[in-house]
């Protein structure tokens, strides 16, 4: 299978130019040089960097060069310390993966889509010329299934315009339900050789989101749990505060702990989708919630850092900090270096 070289090893730069309140104190404050420094210092290859319509687009879809300033400030950050990057569209006019945002319409508003698709077009002559060190990412985690074809098309298009600009740099789309990696099949056949499907990985969600105030149906806001449950355990604790599996557990013993086999099984389609259309996988996001003990965390990173290294996938660990994920928070200090080792 096809590696995404250059990307193998990175961190998401979560909450600086997305999923924020759109401030320059916020901007110029939550991420600096130091830390494209520090990522680089810790061995990693690149970092993904989310960023929000708002960052660049007025309330009018005016450009804002402001934000493509420091669009350009974190190239030049990433590849003075070495790095490559990710430039992440995290939320569009009429689209997030968080409902709490009141985007909508992007699937069947035509207007809507001609923006995205010339948000990219800007993107692309701004940045096109990048390709050595910099991915773009179309858009994060479509939510429902029943947006799967409007999706294909929106992509489709928007594809074939960056390409009368950009005609080689690397082009990164995932599916619906968050990008989940059961969505890879149902995607659009790739325009040529430079695109890349992504994936998102948080199964067990069980583990990943324990006590997550966010989950809906509602968690448990007290749930605390090891990683290393029977797969019985995690069936009856799932149904109990989850109410359905994303990955379904029933085909495993359930007295038996959970494990690699596990991981293996949730990749297997995914991998044997990528070899037929001789594309790249990479995982964009993937971590465990600061509700989880960092040991407990370790372990779950290390069963799944093996199943990336066996199928060559490059990844970013959601989040370099806060953003209820950090792994620069200080509760990592104990594990943070034997993280990195897995990552």
């Amino acid at each position: 299978m096809k590696k995404l070289e250059g990307y193998m090893h990175g961190v998401d730069f979560g909450g600086w130019l997305s999923q924020c309140d759109h401030t320059k104190e916020r901007y110029d404050g939550f991420i600096t040089e130091s830390d494209f420094k520090k990522v680089s210092e810790w061995g990693l290859d690149h970092v993904r960097i989310p960023v929000d319509y708002e960052l660049v687009q007025d309330a009018n879809g005016d450009y804002v060069e402001e934000g493509f300033e420091y669009i350009e400030r974190a190239y030049k950050w990433a590849t003075d310390n070495g790095l490559n990057m990710i430039l992440d569209l995290h939320k569009t006019l009429g689209y997030s993966f968080d409902p709490h945002y009141g985007e909508s319409g992007l699937f069947e508003d035509a207007g809507l889509q001609e923006r995205f698709i010339r948000l990219w077009e800007e993107f692309a002559r701004r940045y096109g010329d990048r390709k050595d060190h910099m991915c773009f990412e179309l858009l994060n985690e479509v939510t429902n299934k029943e947006f799967s074809d409007s999706w294909n098309d929106i992509l489709t298009r928007c594809i074939e315009r960056i390409r009368k600009i950009a005609p080689d740099i690397k082009i990164i789309t995932g599916g619906y339900h968050h990008n989940s990696i059961e969505a890879l099949k149902d995607l659009a056949k790739p325009h040529d050789e430079n695109v890349v499907y992504t994936f998102h990985f948080y199964e067990p969600h069980l583990f990943t989101h324990q006590g997550a105030s966010w989950m809906c149906p509602p968690m448990d806001k007290d749930l605390r749990i090891p990683f290393e449950l029977t797969y019985k355990e995690y069936i009856d604790m799932t149904e109990k505060n989850i109410g359905e599996m994303a990955m379904t557990m029933d085909a495993y013993d359930g007295d038996k702990v959970i494990g690699e086999e596990y991981f293996d099984d949730c990749f297997r389609e995914a991998v044997a989708v990528a070899e037929e259309r001789d594309v790249a996988l990479y995982c964009g996001e993937y971590g465990a919630i600061d509700n989880a003990d960092p040991k407990e965390a370790l372990k779950w990173l290390k069963v799944l850092g093996s199943c990336f290294e066996r199928y060559g996938i490059g990844r970013a660990l959601w989040n370099y900090k806060e953003m209820d994920f950090g792994l620069l928070d200080s509760r990592m200090d104990e594990v943070r270096d034997e993280i990195l080792k897995v990552m």
